[in-house]
Parts: structure tokens; sequence; C-alpha cells
């Protein structure tokens, strides 16, 4: 008999002929939408990312997956998108962030998250 082993892949999780992967967006993409470039077995395509997406929200990208080795249908990538708080801000972005969190009605920790 023939033993195969798996190795793990840096970027991307096989759930059958289904790949995952995480995508980081920051915090402004996550509240205005965007485009962003995710990678693939083929190279990178790009993704849409709504408004409003939150982190852990998982987008599915038909037939980018594995292909079956019995010839069936080939496998989906389902990307994972992770919201990144960002570091080092400068004093102008500080103020802005600021100006945001007052908007929310200050600095309670209170939300308009669902």
């Amino acid at each position: 008999y023939v033993q195969v082993q798996v190795k793990q892949h840096p970027i991307f999780e096989r759930e059958g002929n289904n790949l995952y992967c995480e995508v980081p967006i920051n915090f402004a993409m996550a509240a205005l939408g965007g485009e962003i470039e995710v990678p693939t077995l083929d190279g990178r395509v790009k993704l849409k990312v709504p408004g409003e997406t939150q982190t852990g929200k998982l987008f599915r990208m038909r037939g980018k997956g594995v292909k079956s080795v019995r010839g069936g249908a080939q496998g989906d990538l389902l990307c994972r998108v992770v919201v990144e708080t960002p570091v080092g801000l400068n004093e102008k972005q500080k103020q802005l962030l600021q100006e945001l969190q007052e908007s929310f009605g200050g600095p309670t920790g209170e939300h308009n998250s669902p």
C-alpha cells in the first residue's frame, strides 16, 4: 500500500475540495467597502468587500478550490475576513478616530454593531 502525507500550506487550509484562507482588511474597508486581491491556486483575483463587513465573514469564490481527482466538480475557496486594528497612528489619524468615536456617542464602549 501507499501512504501519503499532505503538508500544511502556509496560506490555505483544505477541507475536501474546498480551500479556506484568512484575508486581513483594515477597519475603514470593513466599514465602507472596497476591493481587495486574494490569493488562489491560480494566482490573485479581486474580491469585492461590501460596506459594514464584520470580522469572520466568509466569502465564497466558486470553482477556486481543488479539482477533484475523480473528475467531479472543482471545490470553492472560502475567504474569512479578519478586520485589523490599526497600529502606529499619527496624530491626525488619532484625532480623526476620536471624532469618529464621539460621533458614535463617546468613549463609553457602546457600539452600533448588530
